[in-house]
C-alpha cells in the first residue's frame, strides 16, 4: 500500500517543485481542476496593471508601437509554437476557441468545396461548442456533419470525408488520441483534420508539423494559465495558410491594417486568421499563464517543457488511481481514463451511477476543487479532476484521495446542499 510518506519522498525528489512558486495558490485548496481553469500566475496582477497603468494609462495610443502591442497576438502564438510542435510565425492567439474553430473549419470546408466530398466526422462525445460550430458551418455550406463514437476509427474514414474534427483529449474522459496515426489515416482517403487542442496545450506534447495536421486551434484559460476568458489560439500549417482566407474578414487580418483601403487583401500565412483589434489587457494576462509553462524548460532540451512536465503528469495521475483503486475499492467507482500512458492526458476521470455531483461538491467544500461532467446512455455521471503538474504536489494527490474516501465512507456527500445543483458545475 502506498503511503503518504512514499509521496512526500516523491516530492523531495521532484525537480519540478519549485515551479509551484510561480502561482498565487489559496491555502488550504487542492486544486484539480486546471483542466477547466487555471491557477493564477503571481506575475499576472502586477503585468496586467503595468499595461492598464502604464501602458494604456501613461502611453496611450502612443502603446500600439512604443510597447508592442500591435504584434502581441504574434508574439504569444510563438510562444504557444514551442508548446504544440509547431514553428514560429504559425500560430496566432486571438479571439476564443470557438471563433477560432469557425475560421479554421470554413477555411478546411472551403478547400474540399469542389472534391465532392460532403461528410464532416466527428466523435459524439467532442466538447458541444465543437459540434455546434461544425453543425452550423455545416448547415451553412452544405455538408453533412456525422457524429461517431471513437472506436469506429479508422474504420469510418472513406473517400466521402471532407474533415475529420477531433478533440485531442477528450473533455469528459481524458482519452487522448495518436494525433499522428489518426492524422496519416485521415489523409490516405483525401480528408483534412482540425484538432482542439484545447485539453492539450500545456498538459501533454503535441506534435504538429511532425504528426502532418492541417489545423487545429486550443484554449488559452486551462493549462495555459491565461485566466478567465482568456485569448484562444490558432495554427494552420503553412501548406494551407496562405490559401484561403478565413470567414471573419477583419481588418487586423488585412496585410496592411493601416492602408486603410476599401477591399480586404488578406495577411500572409496565419496572420489572416486575426479578426478584430485584439485584447490587450487579456493578452498581456495569457502571456503570463504561458510563461509559467515555458519556465519547464529548464528541465529539458527543447519540447517547450512538454517532456519535463509530461513525465511528472503521468506519475501524479498514476499514483491518484492508484490510491483510489487501493483505498476506494467497494464504493462504486470506475475508472474511465485510459490506464495506457499514450492514450491518457492530464486528466482522471471516475464514473459513479449514483451521486457524482454531489460527492464533487462535498469535496471542494472541503478544498479539494474537482468538476463534475453529466453523463448519458452510454456513461454514467463523471467526477472529473485535472492534474498541472505546474504547482501539484505528490502529497496533493495522497490528501485529495484521503477528503474523497472519507466522504464517501460517511456518506456526506448525501447531504442537501451537496445535491443542489449550481450553474456551473
Amino acid at each position: 500500500m502506498t503511503t503518504i510518506e512514499d509521496c512526500r519522498a516523491l516530492d523531495a525528489q521532484d525537480p519540478l517543485r519549485a515551479l509551484r512558486d510561480q502561482f498565487t495558490l489559496p491555502e488550504g485548496v487542492i486544486y484539480l481542476d486546471g483542466n477547466s481553469l487555471g491557477v493564477l500566475p503571481k506575475a499576472a496582477p502586477a503585468r496586467i496593471a503595468e499595461v492598464v497603468a502604464q501602458e494604456w494609462g501613461q502611453g496611450l495610443i502612443r502603446s500600439w508601437n512604443t510597447a508592442s502591442w500591435f504584434d502581441l497576438p504574434q508574439r504569444l502564438g510563438d510562444k504557444v509554437a514551442r508548446l504544440v510542435g509547431a514553428a514560429p510565425g504559425e500560430v496566432v492567439c486571438t479571439d476564443s476557441t470557438s471563433v477560432n474553430l469557425y475560421k479554421v473549419l470554413f477555411a478546411a470546408l472551403s478547400q474540399q468545396k469542389d472534391s465532392g466530398r460532403r461528410l464532416v466526422l466527428s466523435e459524439r462525445s467532442n466538447f458541444p461548442t465543437d459540434l455546434y460550430i461544425a453543425e452550423s458551418l455545416c448547415r451553412e455550406r452544405g455538408f453533412e456533419l456525422r457524429l461517431i463514437d471513437e472506436r469506429e476509427l479508422p474504420g469510418v474514414l472513406t473517400e466521402e470525408v471532407a474533415v475529420l474534427m477531433l478533440t485531442h483529449v477528450n473533455y469528459r474522459t481524458g482519452a487522448m488520441h495518436d494525433m499522428k496515426a489518426v492524422t496519416a489515416a485521415a489523409h490516405a482517403v483525401g480528408a483534412l483534420t482540425v484538432w482542439d487542442l484545447a485539453h492539450s496545450a500545456g498538459a501533454v506534447p503535441v506534435a504538429l508539423n511532425e504528426s502532418q495536421a492541417d489545423y487545429a486551434i486550443g484554449c488559452g484559460y486551462k493549462y495555459l494559465n491565461g485566466g478567465p476568458g482568456a485569448p484562444a489560439f490558432a495554427w494552420v500549417h503553412t501548406r494551407h495558410a496562405g490559401k484561403f482566407e478565413q470567414p471573419l474578414a477583419g481588418w487586423w487580418g488585412h496585410a496592411a491594417p493601416f492602408e486603410f483601403t476599401p477591399h480586404y487583401r488578406p495577411a500572409p500565412g496565419v496572420g489572416r486568421y486575426l479578426c478584430g483589434t485584439q485584447p490587450i489587457i487579456a493578452l498581456a494576462g495569457l502571456e503570463c499563464g504561458i510563461d509559467t509553462v515555458l519556465a519547464a524548460e529548464a528541465f529539458d532540451a527543447g519540447q517547450g517543457g512538454m517532456a519535463a512536465l509530461r513525465a511528472k503528469s503521468l506519475a501524479l495521475t498514476d499514483l491518484f488511481i492508484r490510491l483510489v483503486e487501493e483505498r476506494c475499492p467497494d464504493q462504486g467507482l470506475s475508472l474511465v481514463t485510459p490506464r495506457e500512458h499514450a492514450r491518457r492526458g492530464s486528466q482522471v476521470c471516475l464514473s459513479r451511477k449514483e451521486g457524482a455531483y454531489a460527492i464533487v461538491q462535498a469535496l471542494i467544500a472541503r478544498g479539494v476543487i474537482g468538476d463534475y461532467r453529466a453523463g448519458d446512455a452510454q456513461m454514467p455521471d463523471i467526477l472529473r479532476f485535472g492534474f498541472t503538474p505546474l504547482y501539484l504536489g505528490f502529497e496533493d494527490v495522497w490528501n485529495a484521495v484521503e477528503h474523497l474516501v472519507q466522504v464517501l465512507d460517511t456518506g456526506e456527500w448525501q447531504r442537501p446542499e451537496f445535491n443542489r445543483k449550481n450553474a456551473v458545475t
